[in-house]
């Protein structure tokens, strides 16, 4: 399929405005041009039921996070979704993914819990990783003040954000707790140590660039084993054992090949996988659903999908 017109418009439209930041990356640059694409691509003022910002302790300090409750919510503690951003684990953070986490709110009936994880360079990995685990904690320790079902607990992310959350997921599949009803990874890294065929094929002119993918890499590791499987959980030695996957790709994005890789291991070692491979979309699509049509109906259908999953019973049945 070709890439979708709205997305090609998007693009042409980046690319005119790039300026130095392909060739001279840097945190603070990255991080702007992000908030200013927010502005212009992501869902805008999309309804909710309600919105509260919180902190919470961390390993080294407070975490933001933002918890969406959707327009229509059922008596009694509802699901939750823990959501991760992308970003290369540099730059993104709770703004820029503000409309994705409302629309994912209302269309999967969960509250979303959007998390500020620390940022490299200034916070390399680990950081961002341990965060992470110190807000599901909290979340589930705290389950019946927020409201939710710790049953029903889904951890999600994007890009960077889907490493985190696969990450998550073989770690709790270790040590036995919290439990997990489902894993949401879009579009998500899943391998720093290798360079897939979608990675060369559109390293220029789909978005992200490789000049930023390798910087990031590197500011991101800070020096740590590309081959780590908490850098590239598709590196673990075994996936058995983790709880149900829905995974999404896109047709024209450099991260499609280890994103179908890693649902293909997760299904050959018995894991309940949901896999698509949204064509004509490119990477951070689901961030682009005020200005690529298409994407906020597959946002839609993202939500509907882990509705679904989340009222099937039993919980390893989800599919």
């Amino acid at each position: 399929m070709p890439l979708d017109r709205h997305a090609k418009r998007l693009l042409d439209m980046i690319s005119a405005g790039r300026g130095e930041i392909a060739a001279q990356p840097t945190a603070d640059s990255l991080r702007l041009s992000m908030l200013r694409l927010a502005e212009v691509a992501d869902a805008r003022r999309v309804p909710i039921g309600a919105v509260e910002e919180r902190t919470v302790p961390g390993s080294a300090e407070a975490i933001p996070m933002r918890v969406y409750t959707p327009v229509e919510l059922r008596a009694g503690p509802s699901p939750c979704i823990v959501y991760f951003h992308g970003g290369t684990g540099v730059f993104c953070g709770i703004a820029t993914h503000d409309g994705l986490c409302r629309l994912l709110a209302n269309s999967s009936g969960c509250r979303v819990i959007s998390i500020d994880y620390r940022l490299a360079p200034e916070h390399p990995f680990p950081a961002g990783i341990e965060d992470a685990m110190s807000a599901t904690a909290w979340i589930v320790e705290n389950a019946a003040t927020l409201d939710i079902d710790p049953a029903r607990l889904v951890v999600a992310g994007d890009s960077a954000g889907g490493t985190i959350a696969a990450v998550l997921c073989q770690i709790y599949a270790q040590t036995g707790a919290p439990q997990i009803a489902l894993q949401l990874l879009l579009c998500p890294v899943t391998d720093l140590a290798d360079e897939t065929e979608s990675r060369r094929t559109f390293a220029q002119g789909y978005f992200i660039e490789r000049s930023t993918l390798a910087w990031a890499k590197e500011a991101y590791c800070g020096g740590a084993d590309y081959f780590d499987p908490r850098i590239s959980p598709l590196r673990a030695p075994s996936l058995a054992g983790l709880p149900p996957a829905h995974i999404h790709t896109a047709e024209f994005d450099p991260m499609r090949d280890e994103g179908e890789a890693y649902a293909r291991r997760l299904a050959d070692a018995g894991v309940p996988v949901r896999y698509e491979r949204h064509d004509g979309m490119i990477h951070h699509f689901y961030c682009m659903a005020g200005a690529i049509p298409q994407a906020r109906n597959i946002v839609a259908s993202i939500g509907a999908s882990v509705r679904e999953a989340l009222s099937a019973a039993p919980s390893g049945a989800i599919r």
